[in-house]
């Protein structure tokens, strides 16, 4: 998998845990014994926690190889992959003073 694609993903997850919101991540497995689980966390157990509320469910494969499309900056016409324009988000962070 390209390397911008996973570090997408990652950033997607990492902003899911700001949130605190519930994140896994492992190998999706099925078995008869326990229906579908990650690194043997049962999902139908994880999932009931949410039970009558309303959820927003994010399933993004690490091995996906497709490439991740090229995308035009709206504010300063650079071209990029990824969540963010990387020259855009860079300057926001340095004038914010992160």
């Amino acid at each position: 998998m390209p390397a911008y694609r996973k570090a997408s993903i990652r950033e997607l997850a990492s902003s899911a845990y700001e949130l605190d919101a519930g994140v896994m991540q492992g190998h999706l497995r099925w078995s008869d014994e326990e229906g579908w689980h990650i690194n043997g966390v049962s999902l139908q157990e994880w999932l009931a926690k949410y039970e009558e509320q309303e959820v927003v469910i994010i399933v993004a494969s690490l091995d996906d190889e497709r490439p991740m499309r090229v995308k035009v900056c709206r504010t300063c016409g650079t071209e990029y992959r990824g969540i963010h324009c990387p020259r855009c988000r860079e300057a926001r962070i340095r004038l914010r003073g992160r």
